[in-house]
């Protein structure tokens, strides 16, 4: 049987080629046929899109990272997941990405244009680093990543009111600003001391660049910490002339152990001290009137404490006359009353073989003779319009804060300085507060400021001309200021908010930032009332001790509270302790203070330093490592006269003379410290 086909428009073809009907028995032979061609189609077409899969997961791929839509992993040498970061505040559009050399870069995210690449560095062989940017081109939404946490111990940050070592996360916090603060007036906030660093025991560090409108957050449910980036509602300020669209960028290394990878980001990123401060000041106890005396220091009493340093046979670095001597804040005369006779009480100091540093802080309060004269010099922290100086608030009064982006400000502070140095022979300086929260939410200084702890650091550099034995409380990117850094101060209690608990701790967190020159404040703490323990006037004796013990084996000691207000056997281990440190433990650190200078190496190390395979050496809080070859026990508890120790693993004499040799760390259960001991161990050869 054949049919007719039809032709075109003259008519139909009568010679076309004939074509035979299918039958019922057929159909089911041309259905298959059609199935095997529609599969086979189908499979070339799965092919193709496996092929163009991998290759853009090889595209996505850079050394040891792996980039998807939602963030990205890091693995180590042996392909271990180190590091993870999420994309919280959007999703990358994959099709946008291209990878050129070392650099892969996205164009686009599902919500907008945005400037994103990861760029591999390879410093040393055994670590690698990437550098790491998002940056919004449409919006000035924020830009927010979320790293995980849950699988490693992390060390860094700030330095904060509880402190614990490793970092200890609780609750939830939506990010804030990672800004400097007074973490004794406001507990809850980030502290002086802050760097935009942090270690993990798995070998990673993270450093957010200097150029973030940085805030951070956490939630201890979901194991993340949260980096922002962000202008609105924020202290921070783009660059005139900029737009506000937020970036987020940092740096990410990975290395083969903890301590490798952090002298790698030290000698990479952080800036050293480019001097070591004066010997006496690591050798000799610094005595400051502040807990004693309080406000209510005078000539009579600040020559009778000076008396009674050279009568109980104390060595000296320095006398610090704290608050008050003045007769209102921002002055800088001698109070006439509590003061009649300045010059020849200086005179008599000088005679009796003292040298003295004055306290000194930022503000000039409203009622001071100052106050007028820096209006109408203009040496103020301004309101954001710039006509008025901007008031505020801090723990001695209301005040204008001098704006140390102002070189005129700057050079009338620095020129009292000297001329009390000049006038009076003054050694040196305390100079106390700095942190950005004593300056207005919203403000203007000469200098524009993007980021607000930049005024932390240009206070701190005030300390250059008297560095030698200059004392700070606050510090952002300030490790070349080559002077003591102290940790904010201390109430007389034993806990790990701002107890004798948090003095390792806080120590070992600011030496990872980079800051070595370490003042661990007062021995036994601060006196403060309802903040201080059994609530006496002194401390407790037993904590004052303990206190003490430590306080010996860091890199400076400081009284106030001297230890002749107690008794005869106070004193007795006062003075073992100081000669102690002035014997043993001096010329250690003094050694590794040179060091810094090329190194920026811990002078207090954590016993991970040694121990980087032991997972137990990661959390140990309450001992500490002097150099690699010194490590400190001190007993933290009250009522305690014995501790548990963790020896790592080594060749080790203890201060009773007993030797351990152990290929593994050693744990040594209830070892007895007696109330005058402090637990140390020596390594020997």
């Amino acid at each position: 049987m054949y049919q007719v086909v039809p032709g075109g428009a003259g008519g139909t073809i009568t010679d076309g080629v004939p074509i035979k009907k299918i039958n019922k028995e057929s159909r089911p032979l041309v259905g298959a046929g059609v199935l095997g061609l529609v599969l086979v189609i189908a499979a070339v077409t799965a092919w193709c899109y496996y092929i163009a899969s991998l290759r853009k997961a090889d595209l996505l791929k850079t050394e040891l990272l792996d980039l998807n839509k939602d963030g990205f992993l890091i693995r180590n040498q042996a392909g271990g997941i180190v590091f993870k970061m999420a994309f919280r505040s959007g999703t990358l559009d994959l099709d946008s990405c291209s990878k050129e050399g070392v650099i892969l870069r996205c164009s686009r995210s599902y919500a907008g244009r945005v400037n994103f690449f990861i760029m591999t560095v390879k410093p040393k062989e055994t670590v690698m680093c990437y550098r790491v940017r998002w940056e919004e081109l449409e919006s000035d939404r924020p830009v927010e990543h979320a790293m995980a946490y849950n699988e490693s111990h992390w060390y860094g940050g700030a330095e904060s009111a509880v402190q614990h070592w490793p970092i200890a996360i609780s609750g939830q916090q939506a990010p804030k600003p990672f800004v400097t603060s007074d973490v004794y007036s406001n507990r809850h906030d980030f502290g002086g001391i802050l760097e935009r660093y942090w270690l993990s025991s798995n070998a990673t560090a993270i450093k957010i660049n200097d150029s973030v409108p940085f805030h951070l957050g956490w939630n201890d449910t979901e194991k993340t910490l949260y980096f922002q980036a962000r202008y609105q509602d924020s202290p921070y300020k783009p660059l005139p002339g900029m737009p506000p669209y937020a970036e987020l960028s940092y740096r990410v290394c990975v290395g083969p152990d903890v301590t490798s990878i952090h002298k790698v980001m030290v000698r990479r990123y952080f800036p050293k001290p480019n001097k070591v401060p004066l010997e006496a000041v690591f050798r000799y106890p610094i005595w400051s009137t502040w807990a004693l005396y309080k406000t209510d220091i005078n000539q009579e009493k600040l020559l009778s404490y000076a008396a009674n340093i050279r009568k109980y046979s104390f060595n000296c670095s320095h006398i610090e006359l704290d608050d008050r001597y003045t007769s209102r804040y921002g002055e800088f005369e001698f109070d006439p009353v509590k003061f009649p006779n300045v010059s020849g009480m200086f005179q008599k100091l000088k005679a009796d073989g003292f040298l003295v540093s004055l306290w000194t802080n930022p503000f000039v309060n409203y009622d001071s003779a100052n106050f007028g004269l820096c209006v109408q010099k203009g040496l103020f922290v301004m309101e954001p319009t710039g006509q008025l100086p901007a008031l505020v608030r801090w723990w001695n009064g209301i005040g204008g804060i001098l704006d140390f982006t102002n070189p005129e400000a700057r050079n009338w502070f620095t020129s009292h300085l000297r001329a009390l140095r000049s006038k009076y022979g003054i050694s040196s300086f305390k100079l106390d507060a700095g942190e950005t929260n004593y300056l207005p939410w919203q403000f203007r200084t000469r200098a524009h400021l993007p980021d607000p702890s930049t005024f932390t650091r240009r206070y701190t550099e005030m300390a250059i001309p008297f560095n030698e034995r200059a004392e700070l409380r606050s510090g952002y990117g300030s490790q070349n200021i080559s002077c003591f850094f102290r940790l904010i101060d201390r109430d007389s209690v034993w806990g790990y908010e701002l107890g004798l608990k948090s003095i390792i701790p806080t120590v070992l967190t600011i030496s990872i930032l980079g800051y070595q020159f370490i003042l661990p404040d007062m021995i036994g703490g601060n006196a403060y009332p309802n903040r201080t323990y059994g609530n006496g006037k002194l401390p407790d004796r037993e904590l004052y001790i303990r206190w003490l013990e430590l306080s010996a084996f860091m890199p400076s000691m400081q009284f106030s509270i001297p230890p002749w207000e107690y008794d005869a056997e106070v004193v007795a281990i006062a003075q073992r302790f100081t000669a102690l440190h002035e014997t043993l433990v001096a010329p250690r650190v003094l050694e590794l203070a040179g060091e810094v200078l090329n190194t920026g190496d811990p002078i207090i190390r954590p016993l991970w330093w040694i121990a980087t395979g032991d997972e137990t050496a990661y959390r140990v809080d309450s001992q500490f490592l002097i150099g690699d070859d010194l490590m400190v026990a001190p007993v933290l508890e009250p009522g305690k006269q014995e501790r548990d120790i963790y020896l790592p693993a080594g060749h080790w004499r203890s201060y009773k003379g007993e030797r351990y040799e152990n290929k593994e760390p050693m744990h040594l259960t209830d070892y007895p410290v007696d109330l005058d001991e402090i637990a140390y161990f020596l390594w020997i050869q």
